[in-house]
């Protein structure tokens, strides 16, 4: 009797309506699954369409192509004798279900729908798809002719149910439903399903890693059995990365993952487990054994197919693992890097242009295409992949180019700008520079001065009026205003430069332009809308100050980049105000009127902890009372909240950036607030008052019930040495 049975996970990078793109990889998967001895395949989520399809799953055609996909998969000679499971939307009754197939030999066995849907953070999904309602039931599902042509079936089941082969019962979860209260991975192994499945779409945020390992792991260990957990990998058109990480555990211990970033469009991982050992386990959980004597049963799907053949005992036994995680300062350097290649070699653009101010925030978008271009060097030297090297030729119009290093292909790939004026330091100009020549980008520095004078020149003439910097006696409209068109015109410039900078250098095509904006001025409204923040992708835009110093500070000795040090010491500073005899005056904490560090409490409080301006108040009275008054954190938060109002319509074009921290303020998909507020926030803001007012007579009351006890001290001591005969 057979008893090991090797399964495997496939991790694909796959796009959104990239049907075409989606198949090739689903098959390689397949392929390299077989390669591998696995008898059983699994994918992650939606894989066939894509996952971020979005309102595209309004429309019929997504759901034909969808079907025509699985037909080719179906009709493929490579798909024999391999059980397989797959992810795609189909309708039923003329409702759309976010739905796994599961299929062998040219046989659909069962289609099961997701049960549980995800509708918080970044996902949507109840916009589109139903979830199954119909616990442990199934109904009868009229395939499409062209499948039936295939299949020779008219019916399949679909619903929640489970597949039962020769030697084991196979169960399925979709994404969400290993996350939720709810899972049904506990009722599934109460019945005795041994192997249990999840396609999964999951992105990655920083410092989320270990999330997954433990969900998986956990998944088996209070049940046992076998936990194969698929998810995706890459961009598929949106600002979410999705992180890979597919795993397999036995009994609560991980035997094998995939890689949590990689260029890597398809990475098969499997193992070999001991079906004996499942049983053992659970049997010794005496107490899940009496629970799973009355645990109502699943309807299952006989399939006359062995997942373990009679042979099988020479085959090696899967060992635990150890799974080391990544650092957030390791995660900013691959994962932005990851998602930029993906969104560089999809959108059919020549490389990326960015402004290099030799501040900390254009410094980290460079080292981050520094890091992309590392990443590319190891997979085409010591990976070997010619997937990767095939695109960049492709974007690199050169079909013979092979890159010798980082530094060379940097080159190639990114544009810099150093576009200074008169409000500029030499400090600054010198770190771009360095900067630029230690990792090799095609740099250059220009000054904008003769065009800020030409915009202010028109004006004049209309208006017969000189605005001036507050240090020259201007208001403060007009102080913002001479900064602000210093800001705007650099992003002019980096459209002109993106736009025509490869046809200088004799190459077709144009370059993505890139935006350094943290996540935290993005919170504050720290920018000028339409300024060089204003760009084509960003990524940056969901990474806060602290951990951009992190990133730097380990890129710094990963890279060997020195002159990292000096950007990271440097404070940070806009320049857009006059020098005072050439050194900075404007700095951004001063000009903030808080400290990153606190705008980074502050976003974790309004998004994350959902606080409003008492809430939030409330909270670091206790936080901050060591150096903060209540009445001083009062003003703070309401300072904070006036901010935040005033600028929040900034978030309503912000640069579509890479989603990395779970505060982030990203205005079109995660952060679904107004963008018109009531600036003064009179009813919340009295509401602080109120307290801080409370809070100053209970201290004024215990003050003097001290002081009152003081003086009570002191008379009765002193009537004690009376009595005593002592001289007061």
């Amino acid at each position: 009797m057979g008893r090991r049975v090797t399964v495997a996970a496939s991790t694909l990078n796959q796009w959104a309506l990239d049907f075409e793109g989606n198949l090739d990889r689903i098959l390689q998967s397949i392929l390299e699954a077989k390669e591998l001895g696995a008898t059983f395949r699994t994918g992650p989520e939606l894989e066939i369409s894509g996952y971020s399809c979005e309102d595209h799953f309004y429309e019929s055609d997504t759901f034909l192509h969808s079907w025509e996909v699985l037909h080719e998969l179906l009709n493929a000679p490579l798909c024999k004798d391999i059980l397989i499971d797959v992810g795609m939307p189909i309708m039923h009754k003329n409702v759309s279900y976010n739905c796994r197939v599961i299929f062998l030999n040219k046989k659909i066995l069962l289609i099961k729908p997701k049960k549980i849907l995800c509708d918080s953070g970044n996902y949507r999904e109840s916009r589109w798809f139903a979830s199954w309602k119909k616990t442990r039931c199934t109904e009868d599902f009229y395939l499409p002719r062209m499948i039936t042509n295939i299949t020779g079936q008219r019916i399949v089941p679909i619903g929640d149910a489970v597949i039962s082969t020769l030697d084991t019962c196979i169960g399925f979860e979709i994404c969400e439903e290993l996350w939720c209260s709810s899972s049904s991975h506990i009722p599934m192994s109460l019945d005795g399903v041994e192997i249990i499945c999840n396609g999964s779409g999951s992105h990655t945020e920083l410092r989320k890693g270990y999330v997954i390992a433990d969900l998986v792991k956990s998944a088996t260990m209070k049940c046992g059995g076998c936990y194969i957990y698929s998810n995706l990998r890459g961009c598929d058109g949106q600002r979410v990365y999705f992180e890979g990480v597919s795993c397999i555990s036995l009994n609560g211990k991980l035997l094998s993952r995939a890689k949590q970033f990689s260029l890597s469009e398809v990475e098969v991982i499997a193992s070999t487990i001991d079906l004996e050992d499942i049983r053992s386990y659970r049997n010794n959980q005496r107490s899940n054994a009496n629970l799973a004597s009355s645990s109502s049963s699943y309807p299952r799907i006989v399939v006359d197919y062995s997942l373990s053949s009679e042979y099988d005992v020479i085959l090696p036994i899967a060992q635990p693992i150890v799974w080391n995680f990544l650092q957030p300062e390791e995660e900013i350097a691959q994962g932005p890097a990851c998602w930029l290649w993906d969104y560089l070699r999809r959108s059919g653009q020549g490389g990326f242009f960015l402004p290099l101010s030799g501040g900390v925030d254009s410094s980290s978008s460079a080292v981050i295409v520094y890091s992309m271009c590392n990443l590319i060097m190891e997979a085409i030297h010591q990976g070997g992949d010619q997937k990767v090297l095939s695109d960049l030729r492709r974007i690199l119009a050169s079909p013979e180019y092979t890159p010798e290093n980082a530094q060379e292909l940097c080159n190639k790939l990114l544009v810099t700008c150093y576009m200074g004026s008169e409000n500029s330091s030499k400090e600054t100009k010198i770190r771009a520079d360095t900067l630029a020549t230690s990792i090799g980008s095609y740099h250059m520095s220009i000054t904008i001065d003769r065009a800020v004078s030409s915009c202010i020149e028109i004006f004049t003439h209309v208006t017969n009026m000189i605005p001036k910097f507050s240090v020259n006696g201007g208001c403060p409209r007009q102080n913002l205003a001479l900064q602000n068109i210093q800001a705007r015109i650099r992003m002019v410039f980096s459209y002109l430069f993106a736009q025509l900078m490869l046809w200088t250098r004799g190459r077709p095509g144009g370059l993505l332009v890139l935006g350094s904006a943290n996540v935290d001025e993005s919170l504050r409204g720290y920018m000028t809308k339409y300024d060089c923040s204003s760009a084509d992708i960003n990524p940056i835009g969901g990474i806060s100050k602290t951990d951009l110093k992190r990133f730097m500070n380990y890129a710094k000795s990963e890279f060997k980049l020195p002159i990292l040090k000096e950007i990271i010491n440097a404070p940070p500073t806009a320049e857009l105000e006059p020098l005072k005899q050439g050194t900075i005056t404007q700095t951004d904490e001063q000009d903030m009127g808080m400290t990153y560090e606190e705008l980074s409490q502050y976003g974790r409080l309004r998004k994350i902890e959902s606080c409003g301006p008492y809430s939030m108040y409330c909270k670091l009275i206790h936080t901050w009372s060591e150096k903060h008054t209540p009445k001083q954190v009062a003003e703070k938060v309401k300072h904070f909240f006036r901010c935040y109002a005033i600028n929040r319509h900034k978030m309503t074009v912000i640069t579509p950036s890479y989603h990395a921290e779970s505060y982030s303020p990203e205005d079109n998909r995660f952060d679904l607030r107004p963008f018109l507020y009531r600036a003064n926030w009179s009813w919340q803001f009295r509401a602080i008052d109120k307290h801080v007012e409370y809070t100053n007579n209970i201290k004024r009351a215990n003050s003097s019930e001290s002081s009152n006890s003081l003086k009570s001290k002191k008379s009765n001591d002193a009537f004690g040495k009376i009595r005593t005969g002592v001289t007061v």
